[in-house]
């Protein structure tokens, strides 16, 4: 279930072959049959010899030394790792429902758009389900933050808002959008089901590319009103493209399509003079894998220079046995693809608990407050191609990151007062 295995004897346990590094830890009994005590810490050697070392003074304590027989463990990290680890450990030995409830997964947040429907609409929903992918666009940090992105989002188009299943009559009342002009009013026939169905592939456009359609159009709209003279008609267009723009600046980082949400997230690694990789593809995780950067020269980016010695894959001479090699460009981009090819090839069967699980732990570590987000992320291009120049400059700044100690607080010690 774990990388390291280790037998357990209460009466000569071996602590120093434990490491004293974080990672995931089970303890197995002498029944194979029964569930494993299962967790992770920042510390597994001080952590287990807590648990299975005697204490004679405790008469109410349980003892867990008499009944543990194997140890196994993972080393970690990142937290990320460590979440993930867990939850796959948990998946084999508990089963997904479990698993699930041990880790307080909850479904992300999308907003999904009936395409199916006679009149589409968009809407908020924790329901993932496979079929409807081309349809979602998330995850959100919260269900909060996801409606009010979409009701700005909804003031640049006419789609309704309603939640009713709609039997267009002239009959009906309407609402306040349509009296706003907000709405096509699809309820009273206010538009032809034509005319609605291309307000709905608008938006479904906008959503897919990030708002990009709407602003491509919108900005050759203005462009060409512009350099036919007429200045009122693109100042008008102008305003248009700032909302436009406003709208798609609030939209999070993550939003994607769900087929197209995909991504290499590089995290800290346990190993020496690596990076571990993580893949996320259409929102499932695969990993980890570790990237060496053995030879990769790392620059320091805060420097002014424009040297073509300051980018990370400028490679300096790795002695080995046979003599002086030089890394070059190549080499390390054929690393990569490999480290890339092993995580397509982990990839688990796609499901709906499966991605959902999986978008959980993704959505807990990349909504963090970025002071406390370790790590980066490099999504994927439209064309679903993982940018190597831009995965070669995460590696070196994820690998340098890990190796900067923490900043000392020298905040000064302010004098207690006296009554």
């Amino acid at each position: 279930m774990l990388e390291q295995s280790l037998p357990f004897d209460p009466q000569n346990p071996c602590w120093d072959l434990i490491p004293a590094g974080p990672g995931v830890f089970a303890l197995f009994g002498s029944d194979d049959r029964a569930e494993p005590y299962l967790n992770r810490s920042p510390n597994l050697r001080r952590r287990l010899r807590r648990l299975l070392s005697p204490s004679p003074g405790h008469t109410k304590r349980l003892e867990l030394a008499a009944r543990i027989r194997r140890i196994e463990y993972t080393l970690t990290g990142s937290e990320f790792e460590a979440l993930f680890t867990l939850y796959q450990a948990s998946n084999t030995a508990f089963g997904p429902d479990r698993a699930r409830e041990r880790l307080h997964l909850r479904p992300p947040v999308f907003l999904r758009m009936a395409m199916n429907n006679e009149f589409p609409r968009v809407y908020p929903s924790t329901r993932l389900t496979l079929s409807a992918a081309p349809d979602l666009f998330g995850p959100f940090p919260s269900r909060w933050l996801a409606e009010r992105w979409l009701e700005s989002m909804l003031n640049l188009f006419l789609l309704r808002r309603c939640q009713e299943d709609l039997h267009p009559d002239p009959s009906h009342p309407g609402c306040i959008y349509s009296e706003l002009k907000k709405c096509l009013a699809p309820c009273f026939q206010g538009c032809s089901p034509e005319r609605y169905a291309q307000e709905a592939a608008a938006v479904h456009a906008f959503l897919a590319t990030r708002g990009q359609s709407l602003l491509a159009q919108l900005t050759a709209e203005r462009d060409a009103a512009s350099e036919a003279l007429d200045f009122e008609k693109a100042a008008d267009l102008h305003v248009k493209v700032t909302r436009v723009e406003e709208v798609i600046a609030a939209m999070p980082e993550a939003v994607h399509p769900l087929p197209r949400l995909s991504g290499l997230i590089l995290q800290p690694s346990s190993q020496p003079q690596s990076v571990t990789l993580f893949l996320l593809e259409s929102g499932r995780l695969a990993g980890p894998v570790p990237f060496s950067t053995h030879g990769m020269r790392h620059p320091n980016e805060q420097s002014s220079s424009s040297s073509l010695f300051a980018h990370p894959t400028m490679l300096e001479p790795v002695p080995l046995a046979e003599g002086p090699v030089t890394t070059t460009r190549d080499e390390l981009e054929a690393r990569l693809e490999s480290a890339l090819a092993t995580l397509r090839q982990s990839l688990d069967r796609p499901s709906s608990s499966l991605v959902a699980d999986h978008l959980s732990l993704f959505r807990r570590w990349f909504y963090r407050p970025q002071a406390k987000r370790t790590g980066e992320l490099v999504f994927a291009q439209p064309d679903g191609t993982i940018p190597a120049k831009a995965v070669l400059r995460a590696v070196s700044r994820v690998f340098r990151a890990a190796q900067t100690p923490p900043p000392a607080d020298n905040t000064p010690l302010q004098p207690e007062s006296t009554p």
